[in-house]
């Protein structure tokens, strides 16, 4: 039996229109300062093995749910007094797609995926993110991070603006063929370029000044890595 994790402190209760939803994902996960404030206020909902993140984060959450298939037995008395919700293991959504359901449910207006990249699970990875595409079309903001890696969902007709350092590393993920891409504030900028579906031309750009990203159509979404990854 594993040895059970200490209790976090009890979060400070919010108040009931808090509309902020933190979704605690299985994926890897890095605290630091800037996913501390993407989550400082929100209300926290926990995915199966994504509860062993609260332990990092120093948090509560107010509900945990899936078929804890994955959950140790150290997790799950370290956690044994949050709220459960618990579904059988054969079902037709993941434990995340059920997290997300019940805070949209509690009434969430944006959403952070924590924990959303990385982890022994490739496919899930790929479903948050096509997941953020469908919610921020769908008019609900949500933003996927691990701490060291964040990403946002590109909505079409608007121009997009972001507050990153000097030579911070980014990539445009696309998930269509994107017409009237327009990159600025970049190293290699875009002036309102057609990207076929399967191109390469959108990764591994860099921030020079002011990044702001305009698309006119197709789905994508913009992955910045705020901590620059090793070479390999």
């Amino acid at each position: 039996m594993d040895t059970p994790l200490p209790l976090p402190p009890p979060a400070v209760l919010m108040p009931a229109s808090m509309s902020r939803f933190a979704i605690l994902l299985g994926g890897e996960l890095r605290r630091t300062p800037e996913l501390d404030a993407q989550i400082a206020g929100a209300r926290v909902i926990a995915a199966d093995s994504g509860m062993r993140h609260a332990e990092t984060l120093r948090i509560t959450p107010e509900l945990w749910t899936g078929d804890f298939d994955s959950v140790s037995d150290g997790l799950s008395e370290a956690f044994a007094h949050v709220p459960r919700e618990v579904h059988p293991r054969d079902k037709d959504k993941t434990d995340g797609d059920i997290a997300i359901e019940a805070a949209l449910g509690l009434g969430a207006t944006s959403l952070v995926l924590v924990g959303a990249f990385g982890g022994a699970r490739p496919d899930h990875g790929y479903l948050h993110l096509t997941q953020a595409v469908r919610l921020a079309e769908a008019g609900v903001p949500t933003l996927l991070t691990s701490g060291a890696q964040e990403g946002q969902p590109l909505t079409t007709g608007r121009r997009h603006s972001f507050d990153y350092a000097e030579g911070t590393l980014f990539s445009i993920l696309a998930f269509t063929a994107l017409s009237g891409l327009t990159v600025e504030g970049a190293k290699w900028p875009l002036d309102a370029v057609e990207v076929p579906f399967g191109s390469s031309l959108t990764l591994s750009n860099e921030v020079r000044g002011q990044l702001a990203v305009t698309l006119r159509q197709g789905r994508a979404l913009i992955i910045v890595h705020l901590h620059r990854p090793e070479k390999g």
